[in-house]
């Protein structure tokens, strides 16, 4: 007996914290008005999308004193876009990127649910942590935490602010047309929360959304990031750009979950994926080479290699060879506050590595930050990139992907119109949306019922 073809998710990702939107091109618009965003989202609400993804970057790029060529320079507040994108959309799940190292529980505990009864249980949360005192010198607290401290306050981060979201009881949402929506045997419950990093109590005052809480989202690839996600993430984001690789990834976080009382479907994998369309695969090739080159200026490409070689390499040419000295390795890293977490573990067989694929490609330092780059990057005709995506849900390298295009903010439109269809065809994509929740467009149980179900257990 065959097995049944499983559903795809997929979101759209409104590039705002890296290098992936090419402004050159004329069709390349604003990432700070709103006609931008609420173009977006109309789109990928247009093509059934699960929900819309915003990035977030507490401080401007910079390395050396100048901020980073290509990137982003300015982005409106992330609640405040998605509030505004919630009276412009019916049924698209609006998910915003959190930090829990600057942020207090209840004032985002607080927001998130506020931003799920205006989009009518609509919300989600990317919680993440932040991991250089760069950063954090724009907050009060300042400094930076080490990865296990960092993962430690997450996770009770989360925990209060799930027992905020959870602290009122029997609330029954009914509308009456003369004195407008109400609440009906509401009791606000008071909380009390003593932890290693919060010790709090009081009473909330955001009554239960519709979908209970917002759907909680993480990004991690570290053994505790993986853990983070497994014992309490509803989705984890996935950097794996091979169908082997993504199935690795995805056999080892869905096996971490039974131990915490979990089954595989509660907890979806999506990988962040570009992606080029042309009307032939030859045509998308060839515009595939183009864009990359024209998100990766040679000043881009050599502050990338100055992640790893932890040293000033602005004196090279970003189209010459790799430099033939070692990366320094000492604690004082040349990325401000970014001494303690570097994002190459061990820069030295990094660099060797990079060597030898510089070498046998003939490959300069921008061609190498350009192939070594790349995320998930889907290239090709329209039925190419259906059948791509359909092999890799389908294999269990994913449970779908949230797409980043290259232009702002029209780049979803010809995917929405082209392939959108073909995976509707095939029966892998819905055609309408089931349920007026970002939970019933992923598949998600409400969590009234899973407390259920643990207490039955």
């Amino acid at each position: 007996m065959s097995k049944p073809l499983k559903q795809i998710h997929l979101a759209a990702h409104f590039p705002g914290v890296n290098n992936t939107t090419v402004w050159s091109d004329p069709k390349a618009g604003s990432h700070i008005e709103f006609s931008s965003f609420a173009h977006f989202a109309r789109t990928a609400e247009r093509a059934k999308f699960d929900f819309l993804f915003l990035a977030e970057g507490l401080r401007l790029r910079e390395q050396g004193g100048k901020i980073y060529d290509l990137d982003v320079v300015g982005r409106p507040d992330t609640f405040t876009v998605l509030a505004a994108l919630a009276a412009v959309t019916e049924h698209i799940g609006l998910t915003g990127t959190i930090n829990s190292t600057f942020n207090e529980p209840y004032e985002v505990a607080r927001q998130f649910a506020s931003l799920d009864h205006l989009s009518g249980g609509r919300s989600a949360w990317n919680v993440v942590t932040s991991w250089d005192a760069f950063t954090g010198e724009n907050f009060r607290r300042g400094g930076f935490l080490p990865q296990q401290e960092r993962y430690s306050r997450a996770k009770e981060f989360l925990a209060t602010a799930n027992e905020l979201f959870d602290s009122w009881h029997g609330d029954e949402i009914v509308a009456d047309q003369e004195t407008g929506t109400f609440l009906r045997d509401a009791r606000a419950g008071s909380f009390v929360h003593t932890g290693q990093h919060f010790d709090i109590h009081g009473r909330f005052n955001v009554p239960r959304s519709l979908q209970g809480r917002p759907v909680i989202f993480q990004a991690g690839d570290s053994d505790e990031g993986r853990e983070f996600a497994a014992s309490n993430a509803d989705a984890i984001f996935s950097r794996y750009t091979t169908l082997e690789a993504g199935q690795s990834f995805y056999r080892d976080v869905k096996h971490r979950l039974p131990k915490y009382g979990r089954s595989p479907d509660q907890l979806l994998i999506l990988p962040a994926a570009t992606f080029t369309l042309a009307d032939t695969d030859a045509e998308a090739e060839e515009l595939a080479k183009a864009v990359r080159r024209r998100q990766v200026s040679g000043a881009t490409a050599l502050k990338h290699l100055e992640f790893v070689w932890n040293r000033d390499l602005s004196a090279y040419d970003p189209d010459g060879p790799l430099p033939d000295i070692d990366p320094d390795v000492g604690d004082n890293h040349i990325s401000k506050g970014r001494a303690q977490v570097r994002m190459y573990r061990d820069p030295l067989a990094t660099a060797r590595e990079w060597r030898e694929l510089a070498a046998a490609h003939n490959w300069s330092i921008r061609d190498l930050v350009i192939e070594t780059g790349n995320r998930q990057n889907f290239i090709g005709s329209a039925e190419t990139i259906a059948r791509t995506i359909n092999e890799f849900v389908q294999a269990d390298a994913s449970d779908g992907f949230i797409l980043v295009p290259h232009i702002t903010p029209t780049g979803l439109d010809e995917f929405a119109d082209k392939v959108v269809p073909l995976l509707q065809e095939q029966g892998v994509f819905r055609t309408d949306y089931e349920g007026p929740t970002l939970r019933d467009h992923l598949g998600l149980a409400h969590p009234d019922d899973r407390r259920e179900e643990r207490a039955a257990s």
